[in-house]
């Protein structure tokens, strides 16, 4: 069967996946409402078009934060990606370069931050920070992103510990043996693959993550590191507007592909609120349910300046590798140069406020 949409890779990789790594990857917090509200928000917003524009010349190329990108979406940060494919991160690095988008690696990547360098130096890559107990570690962990040609740091700022995934609990989920933490040596790299009797991930991050972290570690990060800071997992103005003040060059709205606490706002939702707060003043942009190009349009209409995709890129890297990468790009590529045409929007530039409304617009008539 030809794949043809974001859907038709899911179903496909859910088929290829052993249990364990697909209810990792598609798991989320608690009941998971969350997590479907993360893509069922999007389908609460209407695209109002507006017709007889000329849309012969029109173009999907940006530019964020100084970086030229062939379109606005790029990969967020997933970890442990060789459970998807082989290459994992590297392989998906790959796929990002080729497309001309951005790629963000995970800190508890099965890749390095030398590996996926290595493989892409000519890519524009960031790099997702968690802060451990351990100041050291996570200071060479920076170190080496800003050695590596890495262009910004993404402290996710949502994961003091990570939320209760029910699924992983119940596989008791831990990192196959032949796999690691690949930015890490020693007992670091391979807590998660012992289990205590629940999820092995989740008894890692909880020894190894400091839940103690406050806004003055993040002030801490922007003085100690040369590269922009972005805070990603905001959710409301008053965060955003205290990342701001903290330093942090951008925010991406975020609700940690709802995998932190059910019950959050999907990301969508929480959008506006944070680009009225500082959308003036740092770039905003967001992740969580983007499946489609008109997804992506409604983001930009909402105040986003990038999005990023996670499981549709895990969905074509569990598919088809680098190619299965790119070949989902693609089709999201050209569903929003689609929309866009359609709408009446020749450039990104042009996509704003007025062309969505929410549902209840309509239901005032």
């Amino acid at each position: 069967m030809e794949l043809t949409s974001v859907d038709d890779f899911r179903e496909r990789a859910w088929s290829l996946l052993p249990k364990g790594p697909l209810d990792y990857y598609r798991s989320g917090a608690g009941d998971e409402y969350s997590l479907r509200l993360n893509q069922s928000a999007f389908d609460r917003i209407r695209i109002r078009p507006t017709y007889l524009k000329d849309v012969s010349e029109r173009t999907t190329k940006t530019n964020v934060l100084g970086i030229n990108m062939d379109m606005p979406v790029g990969i967020a940060p997933t970890a442990m990606q060789r459970m998807a494919h082989p290459e994992g991160e590297v392989a998906n690095a790959k796929a990002a370069a080729a497309s001309g988008v951005l790629f963000t690696l995970s800190t508890i990547a099965t890749s390095s931050i030398e590996e996926v360098a290595e493989a892409t130096p000519e890519s524009n890559k960031w790099f997702q920070l968690y802060i451990y107990r351990d100041r050291e570690l996570t200071k060479n962990l920076v170190r080496r992103a800003e050695k590596n040609g890495y262009k910004a740091i993404v402290l996710t700022v949502d994961a003091p510990l990570f939320g209760l995934r029910r699924r992983d609990v119940k596989n008791k989920f831990t990192l196959a043996p032949h796999l690691q933490l690949a930015n890490f040596v020693g007992e670091k790299a391979t807590g998660v693959h012992n289990s205590e009797g629940g999820s092995g991930l989740l008894e890692y991050v909880n020894k190894q993550f400091d839940d103690s972290i406050t806004w003055e570690d993040v002030k801490w990060l922007v003085e100690f590191t040369k590269l922009p800071v972005i805070a990603k997992g905001i959710l409301t103005a008053e965060d955003a507007t205290t990342a701001v003040q903290c330093g942090c060059r951008g925010i991406i709205v975020s609700n940690h592909g709802a995998r932190q606490i059910d019950g959050v706002p999907a990301s969508i939702e929480a959008l506006p609120e944070v680009v009225a707060a500082v959308g003036e003043r740092v770039t905003v942009m967001m992740d969580g349910g983007i499946r489609q190009g008109t997804d992506v349009f409604k983001a930009l209409a909402l105040g986003a300046k990038l999005v990023f995709i996670g499981r549709p890129a895990i969905w074509g890297l569990t598919a088809d590798g680098q190619r299965g990468v790119e070949t989902i790009l693609k089709i999201i590529k050209n569903e929003l140069n689609i929309c866009m045409a359609i709408a009446g929007c020749p450039t990104v530039s042009d996509i704003s406020r007025k062309y969505v409304v929410h549902e209840s617009y309509y239901s005032k008539l």
